[in-house]
């Protein structure tokens, strides 16, 4: 882990997403709450990470897929990014610990709960379940969860979306830091909560595609695209 070379990439990386541009970002502000979060937003592309880095000067550690920590190089450069890995396949007790360890020192947590990149008829935004552990884990730390919608960044699938011409559409809302109480039972999260991140996901999607006139199927993800 290393904040130095966090903010190095992102000073170099952040005018090429400035230039090429003209995002909506929504309640940035919301970041500024001083303390650990654990930050909880869809997934509907790869670009959503280097797009939450370029929408906030706060530091932000990723949990991501074990699979990008296989090649030693790459892995190298995540780590040194802040991430790392959480193995889907199995119940990841390191992952856990790194979790908990990051937010008891409190930094700034995104974990994704929908657990891997969705087709946009698979996506939370629209209607499909995520994974529960993100109430369980935020109630282990004792942190609240910042529930956060973003849409449309797969356009920079397209290599004409980086030229300079502040045409691409992205936007990106966060919602307010929901608390989750203490219960008795830590491996179960509670209902209420859940309900609770239901509705700020449906409330920031319509707030923000109001704001933005984008939607969950604009620009899909198509990895294999030509």
């Amino acid at each position: 882990m290393s904040d130095p070379f966090y903010h190095l990439v992102r000073f170099i990386g952040r005018p090429a997403f400035w230039l090429s541009s003209r995002p909506t970002i929504l309640h940035a502000d919301r970041l500024s709450r001083p303390g650990a979060l654990l930050i909880a937003p869809n997934h509907l592309s790869p670009y959503d990470v280097p797009c939450l880095m370029a929408s906030t000067r706060r530091t932000l550690d990723f949990v991501s897929v074990a699979e990008f920590f296989k090649k030693p190089l790459l892995a190298r450069f995540l780590r040194g990014m802040n991430a790392f890995p959480l193995d889907r396949g199995r119940i990841d007790t390191g992952a856990t610990r790194q979790i908990l360890d990051r937010l008891a020192r409190g930094r700034k947590v995104v974990m994704f709960p929908e657990g891997r990149i969705r087709r946009p008829d698979e996506s939370l935004l629209a209607g499909a379940d995520f994974k529960p552990s993100v109430v369980r884990l935020a109630r282990l730390a004792a942190v609240p969860i910042l529930p956060a919608v973003v849409l449309a960044t797969g356009a920079y699938a397209r290599p004409s979306a980086w030229l300079p011409l502040r045409k691409t559409r992205y936007a990106i809302a966060f919602g307010h830091p929901i608390p989750v109480p203490p219960t008795d039972d830590d491996t179960t999260p509670d209902s209420q909560t859940l309900t609770h991140l239901r509705q700020a996901y449906d409330s920031l999607y319509t707030e923000l595609r109001d704001a933005s006139h984008l939607s969950v199927t604009d620009s899909p993800w198509r990895p294999n695209r030509p």
